[in-house]
């Protein structure tokens, strides 16, 4: 990733600090219908700038079972790494998040998606990574998600807890196609890499402080 790592360098100043540490903790959803499933575990997918970033912080949550770093929200077929970087695919990088919901709600993903996984403010980009593919956006596997998704998205807006207008789009899930196996537990296997310092060990560092209840140190194996 030579090109993301370049840009890394260029904005460490700024991408040095996650959503967090901008503003006051987020309040909790609030009450709404149970997002609800009939099988033992169950799946969210979140897209928020680089995957490497989002598929780290929900590797350290207890409760989560299974993550891979992938695509959706497009209209590309199967699509590559170079196929969405090009912006022209509609797909985002976004993370399938397995999580056992009688240790972790989707409510709580929520809530770290919007504290210290991305800023939600930024439209079409995070960090020094710019385009569509790095779109803020929830991709909802039923309208339950959808639904708890947009409420809190309105909760938030009305107690003005940041500084600009949320930009997250919620859509429903069409299809998640796994990226390539190199981007898979990134973060874990480049810890060293400069946009790795720069851009996602702060996330890191922000979940620990704000989520110390659910975070979990030695994160999970990878799984496909």
């Amino acid at each position: 990733m030579p090109r993301r790592i370049a840009l890394s360098v260029a904005f460490a100043s700024a991408a040095a600090c996650s959503p967090a540490d901008a503003r006051p903790a987020l309040p909790d959803p609030a009450p709404s219908p149970a997002v609800t499933s009939t099988a033992r575990l169950d799946t969210a997918y979140f897209a928020g700038g680089c995957f490497w970033g989002i598929e780290a912080v929900y590797r350290h949550i207890r409760g989560v079972t299974s993550l891979v770093s992938g695509y959706a929200g497009g209209r590309t077929v199967n699509p590559s790494y170079e196929d969405v970087s090009s912006g022209a695919t509609g797909h985002a990088e976004s993370v399938r998040v397995i999580y056992d919901p009688t240790v972790v709600s989707y409510g709580t993903l929520l809530k770290v998606f919007f504290s210290v996984a991305h800023d939600p403010t930024e439209l079409n980009r995070q960090g020094p990574d710019v385009g569509t593919q790095y779109r803020s956006a929830i991709f909802a596997r039923d309208t339950a998600q959808a639904r708890a998704a947009r409420e809190y998205i309105a909760q938030l807006g009305a107690a003005e807890d940041f500084r600009a207008p949320i930009v997250t789009e919620v859509k429903p899930l069409a299809r998640f196609y796994p990226a390539e196996d190199y981007h898979q537990n990134y973060l874990a296997l480049h810890p060293r890499e400069p946009y790795i310092v720069y851009n996602d060990l702060p996330k890191l560092e922000a979940l620990k402080r704000e989520f110390a209840s659910i975070y979990r140190d030695d994160g999970i194996a990878a799984a496909r």
